[in-house]
């Protein structure tokens, strides 16, 4: 049996080396030298080598364990463990300066969050949790807020930057919020965002279009803390199925499940 505790504490270590790395980077870093895997979806050197000196530390850590990344540095699947890395979450932020940026380690066994390690670099916030373990910032326990209803919250959500699909309905769900609560902030890192949930910043934060690496991280930190996690539908497929939608309490997430579900049918 993997001693998950232990673990995170090594864990934690790496992510804030790896964070050491970046910050340092971000000091003189030269735009000419960022690349477009697509549309609007940035990457630089600093993502990638980020990530294989993540790759290369959990390999020592946990031997058996599969990896899904970012920028593929290894994807090949473990049969029980299974590392989901985001080596720069707010890789655009970061290339243009705004500090609000992060790396993001999840470590799935089986279909199950078991860890999950997100670093806030600028506020040197390291956020971690392990299940059944509660969820932490650096060394203090934190919970989610306390607010009884979505009109007393603030809200997180992303932005579609390359797939216009579902813009649309997208805008009317934000539309929506924003008539519903304190207010609606995109700040360009969902890993962050599930942090800030998880430490009582944010009352919510849903998403659609994102990825398995931009959740897995922040998704345990939040049930850890008390929150609420479910897919649009008010399910559990919110690891892979590219849709996410994160909240304090029970009442709050039935609230924002009732405000997406009109504009978000199958």
């Amino acid at each position: 049996m993997t001693d998950l505790s232990a673990l995170r504490d090594q864990v934690v270590t790496l992510t804030k080396a790896v964070g050491r790395f970046i910050s340092t980077e971000a000091q003189n870093f030269d735009r000419s030298k960022m690349e477009e895997k697509g549309l609007n979806n940035l990457v630089s050197y600093v993502d990638k080598e980020a990530e294989k000196q993540l790759v290369a530390g959990l390999e020592q850590l946990l031997p058996a364990a599969g990896f899904i990344t970012e920028e593929e540095t290894k994807n090949e699947r473990g049969e029980e463990y299974n590392w989901i890395i985001d080596p720069l979450d707010g890789t655009t932020n970061f290339i243009h300066g705004l500090p609000v940026y992060s790396v993001s380690i999840a470590l799935m066994r089986q279909e199950e969050l078991v860890l999950g390690v997100v670093y806030d670099i600028t506020r040197d916030e390291c956020y971690h949790a392990i299940k059944g373990g509660g969820a932490y910032c650096n060394d203090q326990r934190i919970y989610v807020s306390k607010a009884a209803t979505l009109a007393d919250g603030l809200i997180a959500t992303g932005f579609p930057y390359y797939s216009f699909d579902l813009m649309q309905k997208y805008l009317q769900v934000m539309g929506s919020f924003m008539q519903n609560c304190h207010g609606v902030r995109r700040l360009g890192s969902a890993a962050l965002d599930l942090a800030y949930v998880a430490c009582g910043r944010f009352e919510g934060y849903f998403e659609f279009n994102i990825n398995s690496y931009d959740v897995a991280g922040g998704a345990i930190l939040v049930q850890e803390a008390g929150g609420q996690v479910t897919d649009f539908r008010g399910g559990q497929n919110y690891v892979f199925g590219r849709e996410i939608c994160v909240s304090n309490s029970p009442a709050v997430q039935e609230e924002m499940l009732k405000l997406i579900e009109p504009f978000w049918k199958e």
